[in-house]
């Protein structure tokens, strides 16, 4: 495509010959590093051989010495190769965009181009290309052309944008050339949006928009919110937040202190690749869980959110839902921490003691018992005795013997009145008058709603040394999934930064959903921030799944395709064929990937087998999938959350089996997740919940 631009005769001419001069300064400083590499290998190699052939003539020290040099020397190899990487990328693409900013009080307007790396010509002692989180490359995002400014370290930089310009450059050819006034040009939004999807989650540094780069670019938050409706980009802009926070405070923030609570593992491999794109290592992830299981160190078997979720749909039950409900509720927090108070004040029961005929008051051991509250039972304890043997000197200039201070320790262990943490968390439904609350699910297991019930209990009365003392940084997803007794374990146990993201409009499971106003409430000093701009769906998908679960505030982004299909079959067979049929030709189309999206597992395995009999591969996700990869993917809404696809096919959307308001929720999850095209299918009338006109 050809540059609309007015300044040069030929800007197009221009900016080839540019990008060739930036690829030819890129393969000198390619040769430079393998130069160098090679000088560091013989170095450690030759500084290896020394050390071997003279160890027995040199003393500790020379050998400490020698020793910490070939260190020192593979760690600045190391860094080196990361660098050479880094150079090997920007080959690729070296840059996305160029602006000419003139800053005030001079003529002339240079040129900046913003890339995924920063990039500094050693022999001309020039950056040719700066990183996309430089803080002047935020007037790339902010500002259209015309006055501007940017926060850099020694201050306020105004002046005045002239020209701005967008690229794609792939294995250096500049495939698409745009001059623009605006802030990121929407056509070459649209030509990313249109493309086919990925194997993982695509970085998005090239069409960040000025609303996300004022949230990516967010230093003081401590609690971010990120409401962001279906499509939004919300993972995708955490991501770049992270990334941003890793550039802007490298000397005391790593890749080691941040911290990602993923809904599950299959989610966890899709957005694995982002952060390395971005040229940073990637940080840890977890589920739930897999917090849970650590906190309990294995001493409780219980459900899974997924199993619960199963569970809810598989079976028609009214006091399970009863149950997950009024446990996922603020009010159960509350008497949770009611119950907790009732059971410190009555767990140690303090007497009066006579030690050699000298008494240790009863309200002396109850204060000295509740002033440690911080640690465990067991320290606790013995604080009370070690304390009352000094209150005992002090007092009576008496000191215990071994028979008085065994006698005195018997004394104090029998006022405490304690019981197992699982015995304890039971009762707390005697002690509420409903014992029916509580409920073991399949094989004695704890159900999925009194796991973090019972761990917030465990924080409130034991002391718990946090195994997440290093994480300077939180990301939780899907927060509309997470209930406020959950919220509360995360702000015991994390006291760090946190950005918390998700939709509570796609809440599939809606007795343990949080909403907005909840989950700022559970943390103190939230800052809350909106995405209503849908980016991922089709214009014709987005109105179709708005028809589903409307949303008012949604908007769509006005990038058109083919109508969604809603295909009523009149048997079961022909679905199954259809299916088969559908299936082969995606197989034979240019798309990267179909998610066939299923409400239960049971209804996914038999989709997974039909397509096996006719000979079809497909991926069938479960809870134990560890990675996503391309080509035909079977799963869940529960699982599809956070993924996209090229196509999406919901099949077995009749009016039995979605009817409900969760089935509602889940319907529209499905249905969001497909780019380009949508086809729902049913044996007989589809579901009333699907628009008719498409019938």
């Amino acid at each position: 495509m050809t540059a609309r631009n007015t300044r040069d005769d030929d800007p197009r001419a221009e900016e080839e010959a540019h990008l060739a001069d930036i690829e030819s300064c890129l393969q000198r400083a390619l040769r430079n590093a393998e130069d160098r590499l090679q000088r560091y290998a013989r170095d450690v190699q030759e500084q290896k051989t020394y050390l071997w052939q003279n160890r027995a003539e040199m003393d500790h020290v020379e050998k400490v010495n020698s020793r910490e040099s070939i260190d020192q020397a593979v760690m600045t190899a190391d860094k080196l190769l990361e660098h050479q990487k880094r150079l090997e990328k920007l080959r690729r693409s070296p840059y996305f965009g160029r602006f000419d900013f003139a800053v005030n009080g001079s003529e002339t307007a240079e040129p900046v181009y913003v890339g995924i790396h920063h990039f500094h010509d050693e022999h001309t002692r020039r950056t040719r290309v700066y990183d996309w989180r430089a803080p002047i490359a935020t007037l790339f995002y902010d500002y259209e052309t015309g006055p501007a400014r940017y926060e850099a370290p020694q201050g306020t930089i105004a002046g005045d944008i002239r020209l701005k310009r967008q690229f794609r450059i792939k294995q250096g050819r500049i495939e698409l050339m745009i001059d623009s006034a605006v802030n990121v040009v929407d056509e070459v939004l649209q030509d990313e949006l249109g493309r086919t999807s990925d194997e993982g989650m695509k970085n998005i540094v090239a069409t960040i928009q000025r609303d996300q780069n004022a949230i990516i670019r967010d230093e003081q938050a401590p609690v971010l919110i990120i409401q962001g409706v279906a499509g939004s980009g919300k993972t995708s802009i955490a991501l770049h937040r992270i990334a941003f926070l890793l550039y802007r405070f490298k000397d005391t923030l790593s890749s080691e202190d941040i911290l990602i609570i993923s809904p599950n593992r299959v989610f966890a491999d899709y957005i694995a690749n982002v952060l390395p794109e971005l040229g940073e290592e990637s940080v840890n992830e977890i589920r739930m869980e897999d917090l849970a299981e650590a906190l309990l160190e294995g001493a409780y078997r219980f459900q899974s959110f997924f199993e619960q979720t199963g569970a809810l749909l598989e079976r028609n039950d009214d006091a399970m839902r009863e149950r997950i409900e009024r446990k996922a509720s603020p009010a159960f927090l509350k008497q949770l921490d009611r119950y907790a108070a009732h059971v410190e004040r009555n767990r140690f029961v303090a007497e009066d003691v006579w030690i050699a005929r000298r008494l240790v008051p009863a309200w002396l051991l109850d204060e000295i018992f509740h002033k440690h509250r911080a640690m465990g039972s067991r320290e606790r304890i013995r604080q009370v005795v070690r304390e009352a043997e000094q209150k005992i000197g002090i007092q009576y200039n008496y000191d215990l013997t071994v028979e008085d201070r065994r006698a005195l320790r018997t004394a104090v262990k029998g006022m405490l009145n304690e019981t197992s943490l699982r015995k304890t968390y039971r009762q707390f439904y005697d002690w509420l008058g409903e014992p029916e609350l509580f409920r073991t699910a399949s094989r004695g297991r704890l159900e999925y709603a009194d796991v973090f019930p019972l761990i917030y209990l465990k924080l409130k009365l034991e002391s718990v040394r946090s195994p997440y003392r290093r994480v300077k940084h939180l990301l939780v997803d899907e927060m509309q999934d997470y209930t406020p007794v959950q919220y509360a374990v995360l702000e015991k146990l994390f006291n760090c930064k946190k950005t918390v993201l998700g939709d509570v409009s796609q809440s599939i499971n809606p007795y343990s959903a949080s909403k907005a106003d909840e989950i700022k409430q559970a943390f103190r000093q939230a800052v809350v921030v909106t995405l209503n701009k849908s980016y991922r769906s089709s214009y014709e998908i987005t109105r179709f799944a708005q028809a589903i679960s409307p949303n008012p505030d949604l908007e769509a982004i006005e990038r058109h395709g083919e109508a969604p299909r809603v295909i009523e079959h009149r048997r079961a067979a022909d679905e199954r064929a259809g299916l088969v049929a559908m299936a082969r030709a995606f197989k034979a189309s240019a798309r990267n990937t179909l998610g066939i999206v299923c409400k239960t597992q049971k209804q996914a395995r038999r989709v997974f087998d039909t397509l096996a009999a006719a000979e079809i591969t497909a991926q069938l996700l479960t809870e134990e999938t560890q990675s996503f990869g391309l080509g035909i993917v079977i799963c869940t809404a529960h699982m599809a959350k956070g993924l996209e696809f090229d196509e999406v096919i919901v099949p077995g959307a009749d009016e039995r089996t979605y009817h409900t308001a969760m089935d509602r929720k889940l319907l529209y999850v499905a249905c969001t997740r497909a780019m380009h095209r949508l086809t729902v299918t049913s044996v007989g009338p589809a579901t009333p919940f699907v628009p008719r006109e498409n019938c």
